[in-house]
């Protein structure tokens, strides 16, 4: 059974990935919830404390579905990298192009005017680009020429890529932009693999 602060929580992050932070009024996210005033400062001693948890449940359901179950699963690591492009681009497919990464989105809009806000979307960058590093490393050590350092490197490159890809996607509404840029990750993924003698399927 849900509890009434998760209740609050999932309202809050439908009306925050949609319409931002600061655009969702407490009004709003406390009729969509079904919560009281009284209710919902038992147990969020803010609004900004409440965003502070809708990050946190944000990163769960990132964690899970794709850091855990598709970066952290079994498969080798080509399918596993391949397995999370596809995956991105199905959840912003089903998003119709028009919300973005509310992790994006919150780094935009966030992280110049509060450090901890900041440092928690950060943090979601920082453990995919680690986890996304590791694969990246594992597919280096088929050929036998493992770097951490660059891989590591390319992780953070690819990272920065989708996020890009999925700012000029939501801007212009349209998924093929997305797409076009999984395109060059493949690409360059695949290029440096040729360079350092990886068997890419």
């Amino acid at each position: 059974m849900t509890s009434k602060r998760q209740e609050i929580i999932e309202a809050a992050a439908g009306l925050m990935e949609s319409n931002g932070y600061e655009n969702t009024k407490l009004s709003d996210i406390l009729e969509a919830s079904g919560a009281g005033k009284g209710q919902f400062y038992y147990y969020f001693s803010s609004k900004r404390d409440l965003g502070l948890a809708v990050i946190d449940y944000f990163f769960a359901a990132f964690k899970r579905e794709l850091l855990g179950g598709i970066l952290g699963s079994k498969g080798d690591p080509e399918t596993r990298l391949n397995e999370m492009l596809e995956w991105i681009i199905s959840f912003h497919q089903s998003r119709q192009a028009k919300c973005g990464c509310v992790f994006g989105n919150l780094a935009l809009e966030m992280s110049e005017h509060d450090e901890e806000f900041r440092q928690k979307v950060n943090e979601v960058f920082k453990v995919w680009a680690d986890r996304l590093g590791s694969v990246l490393e594992e597919m280096l050590e088929i050929s036998g020429s493992a770097n951490p350092i660059e891989a590591g490197q390319l992780a953070q490159t690819i990272v920065a890529m989708i996020e890009g890809g999925i700012l000029l996607m939501k801007n212009n509404q349209d998924i093929e932009i997305l797409r076009d840029m999984i395109k060059w990750i493949r690409y360059l993924v695949g290029t440096y693999a040729s360079e350092n003698a990886i068997p890419l399927k």
